[in-house]
């Protein structure tokens, strides 16, 4: 009997098949996976999450639906990978701010201002993203970090701000609930409507630098003049 040569080709016209296991595409599989984190961040940020589904997230990166699955089962296993790899790095630099000035109410909140706007752009799906789906009711993102956190940063950074105007360093006028959502107002908001409200500004280069600038004066100088 005729051994078969294992380096023998395949017949011409026969399609090969393909083994079980990573859908084709091309690429890596780390690459893949990060274009399809990007499609969906961009999605999200765009039309919400409720109405992004899989498939068109799929569509958004030019893969298939089994790509998508192969890395996300559920959408709920998808927002559950954004929230570790993208939010919670964010996370606890947002609160390291607070921890690197403990006693400096000025620097840590000039600090916060200017990491949201770093942070927004670098990453332009940040802001719409934390307007749409985090500080708005019924944000589903921010239902799941509060499922996944609890409240205990805002705790923290609460119990920060209500020390240091009992200590005489910070503005006793103040509402400490709403300090943190007035930085957030300052920053993310303008990065977050800059395509609307850039076509009403004159002149109209307004940047990430001017809007951290412009925050930052607010909030250490208020409208007094300097």
């Amino acid at each position: 009997m005729k051994e078969s040569n294992p380096s023998t080709p395949s017949r011409p016209g026969k399609p090969a098949v393909r083994r079980p296991g990573r859908p084709s595409g091309g690429g890596g599989g780390a690459e893949q996976r990060e274009r399809l984190i990007a499609a969906a961040l961009t999605l999200f940020a765009r039309q919400g999450i409720l109405d992004t589904t899989l498939a068109a997230i799929a569509r958004e990166a030019g893969v298939t639906s089994a790509m998508v699955h192969y890395y996300f089962k559920t959408r709920d296993h998808l927002i559950d990978v954004l929230i570790d790899e993208r939010f919670l790095p964010q996370r606890a630099a947002f609160g390291g701010c607070f921890e690197a000035h403990p006693d400096d109410p000025v620097a840590a909140l000039t600090a916060l201002t200017r990491r949201f706007v770093e942070v927004g752009q670098a990453n332009p799906w940040f802001a719409p993203l934390w307007v749409r789906e985090v500080i708005s009711e019924g944000g589903l993102l921010r239902q799941r970090m509060h499922e996944r956190f609890g409240q205990a940063q805002q705790h923290r950074v609460h119990a920060a701000i209500v020390r240091w105007q009992r200590e005489g360093k910070l503005n006793p006028a103040l509402e400490p609930s709403l300090l943190f959502q007035s930085l957030l107002g300052l920053t993310l908001l303008p990065l977050a409507t800059a395509p609307v409200w850039r076509k009403d500004v004159v002149p109209r280069n307004v940047g990430a630098e001017e809007i951290a600038r412009h925050a930052v004066a607010l909030i250490t100088q208020g409208i007094r003049p300097a």
